[in-house]
């Protein structure tokens, strides 16, 4: 291609329009974004009404620009009381599906009559939102085109994983609804995906479901994750909200209650709407507490990471039935956004459990809060970047190992290891890396403050219960950047053993769905600085071989055989290709590694080749024992197999 600078206006909307083309109807671009948003930009600048950008198309349209709902998109209805659960249910006939209420951004996606994403946009004031196509296009979760021949509208939630969001906290962040908020009107879409969102969709306009089940199984059949939720019966409905609360601590996401919606899509119409929500539905929500108190003082602690935090100290208040004394004030950057002083009478807030935030300022205090300008876990100047303050010295930093150590207890579920012991542990050098808890002796720890022998032999006995670990709580317990619950499942159930991970590069992690390059760089470069500690554990505990829920029938004619798939199918689904593969004792993995067995590529050739076939070329070509299997292929094989 000609210099951008050459290029006339003419030959700047051919361009953009055979990109376009390519992009949208023959899904085969031939530049990256990047270059495509260049040339956007400069015909902007050279001819800012022309045709081709008043065409409006999704990767042209301004971010944030305004877009009005077809159709409003209501807010729910809420209740906190089982009577006021029960008596909505008298007002309809038939089951009611239950959904978690995701704590997350309201999203319209509307697709058309070719199947592809014409539109995304935020809730707004339920008549009128923010397009955020442009970042939406960017979200795994949401497919940039589905099967349909009529244009159809997915509603549903933008969230941030737990697991996603541990990083963020770690460093001070205040929560994941308010970082999913601010990344999807982010105006540069790499940074928007930088933050990994997620999207659930639990509505669907435009099609002729006949239940709100089948609609949610239909959302699935077009692409989108599964909705977790229970059909009740009208007279059990608090079941539902036993249901969640019980799942609520395993979930990888933030739930703030329980959405409860009439099943029977003909009543959903008869009930109808008010101005304000629809009478089909109600949102039960999780109970939480406010109140108000004064702040005494902010102190500073550091995490593991490094990251300086500050914590409200204020006057004892009761929350949900708690004495409270602490609270979060999440990083600095907050502490002038609040313009909190000491004295000020603050508003606290206890929601699910979770530890208590301020806030709100209701009345201001007399004196400024002390901003930290040594870290408070071992006296090293502190650095600020944006809103946050970090340890110049994290890795000899008492309270940063200390918050390593606590990790690493908390993680294997090795109880009574609270901050005190830790603490003191430390200080009288019995621990000092996780290996270490693994040499303790009861009459070492006898001789700590407040722990006696029976306490002391019974911390033993839970670090000698736990000499055996699974992969993914070891991978876990390390402490590695971006190594959360779900990646450290995600990579026990691909490579299985310790050595198998270890030995993976950025090349093959990035090729694994749920992963990419990011997370691959920060796991392999964090894995190596670990090395040392693994080495010392190894010493200590075995590995346990990881599961793996894609595993086939035991014993079939394809065990012992691993597939992976990539590639749009043609001549079935991508999911009944594996539901075969299994049903033969064949494994379906996520992503390829050397030890991988087939990659099936899927007929559809209208795109470029995916990272997958890529990855598995390479392999290949370096002696890998791996083979492409065409749909075909892969047919005649599992014929022969039966």
């Amino acid at each position: 291609m000609r210099a951008l600078a050459d290029l006339s206006v003419t030959e700047l909307e051919e361009l953009i329009r055979r990109h376009n083309r390519l992009y949208w109807d023959e899904v085969a671009p031939e530049i990256p974004d990047t270059e495509y948003d260049q040339l956007v930009l400069r015909l902007k600048a050279l001819a800012p009404s022309s045709p081709v950008l008043l065409e409006m198309g999704p990767k042209e349209r301004a971010l944030g620009a305004e877009f009005r709902h077809s159709e409003p998109m209501l807010s729910l209805d809420k209740c906190y009381e089982g009577d006021e659960l029960a008596e909505w249910a008298k007002a309809f006939e038939g089951s009611v599906v239950a959904t978690p209420k995701f704590d997350g951004i309201a999203c319209a996606l509307h697709y058309d009559a070719r199947g592809r994403l014409a539109v995304a946009a935020t809730r707004g004031d339920g008549a009128v939102g923010d397009d955020i196509t442009q970042n939406a296009l960017a979200i795994q979760d949401i497919p940039k085109r589905i099967r349909s021949s009529r244009p159809l509208e997915v509603r549903g939630e933008i969230y941030m994983r737990l697991s996603v969001f541990a990083k963020f906290k770690a460093e001070g962040m205040a929560n994941p609804r308010n970082l999913t908020a601010g990344a999807v009107k982010l105006k540069d879409r790499s940074k928007s995906a930088a933050y990994r969102l997620s999207f659930v969709g639990y509505d669907l306009l435009g099609s002729d479901e006949t239940t709100q089940e089948l609609v949610l199984t239909r959302i699935e059949a077009l692409g989108f994750p599964k909705i977790d939720r229970f059909v009740l019966t009208r007279d059990v409905l608090m079941d539902g909200v036993t249901r969640f609360t019980g799942l609520r601590p395993k979930l990888d996401y933030e739930i703030d209650g329980v959405v409860f919606k009439v099943d029977e899509l003909k009543e959903q119409r008869r009930l109808g709407q008010t101005a304000h929500h629809p009478r089909f539905a109600l949102a039960y929500k999780f109970q939480g507490d406010a109140g108000v108190s004064t702040l005494r003082d902010v102190e500073w602690s550091v995490a593991r990471t490094g990251a300086i935090t500050p914590v409200a100290i204020v006057e004892p208040v009761t929350l949900s039935g708690v004495t409270v004394t602490r609270a979060s004030l999440h990083n600095v950057g907050f502490i002038a956004k609040l313009g909190l002083t000491r004295g000020a009478k603050v508003t606290l807030v206890r929601r699910g459990g979770v530890i208590p935030n301020v806030e709100n300022v209701s009345v201001a205090g007399d004196a400024p809060v002390v901003i930290a300008e040594v870290c408070p876990g071992c006296g090293s100047p502190v650095v600020r970047k944006k809103d946050f303050l970090f340890c110049t010295a994290p890795r000899t930093c008492r309270g940063a190992i200390l918050g390593q150590l606590g990790h690493f207890v908390a993680t294997i579920d090795a109880r009574g290891f609270g901050e005190a012991i830790l603490e003191q542990a430390y200080d009288a050098g019995l621990v000092r890396t996780p290996a270490d808890f693994y040499a303790l002796k009861w009459e070492d720890l006898e001789r700590l403050e407040r722990c006696g022998e029976k306490l002391a032999k019974k911390l033993v006995a839970e670090i000698d219960a736990k000499r055996s670990l699974d992969l993914a709580t070891f991978l876990r317990a390390l402490g590695v950047s971006e190594l959360g619950k779900n990646v450290s499942s995600i990579l026990a159930s691909r490579y299985r053993t310790l050595p198998a991970v270890l030995a993976a590069t950025e090349e093959e992690l990035a090729a694994t769905h749920g992963i990419g390059e990011t997370i691959a760089r920060n796991v392999v470069s964090g894995l190596a600085e670990a090395r040392a500690t693994i080495d010392a554990l190894l010493e200590q505990v075995t590995v346990a071989r990881g599961s793996d829920e894609t595993e086939g029938v035991h014993g079939g004619p394809l065990s012992g055989q691993s597939f992976v798939f990539t590639g749009k199918m043609l001549a079935f689904s991508r999911s009944e290709g594996e539901k075969r593969v299994r049903a033969l004792g064949g494994a379906v993995l996520s992503g390829v590694t050397a030890g991988l067995t087939y990659l099936v590529v899927g007929g559809d050739k209208t795109g470029p080749k995916s990272a997958k076939e890529k990855a598995a070329e390479k392999l290949i070509a370096k002696g890998a024992p791996l083979r492409l299997l065409s749909e075909t292929e892969l047919l005649e094989a599992l014929e022969a197999a039966r």
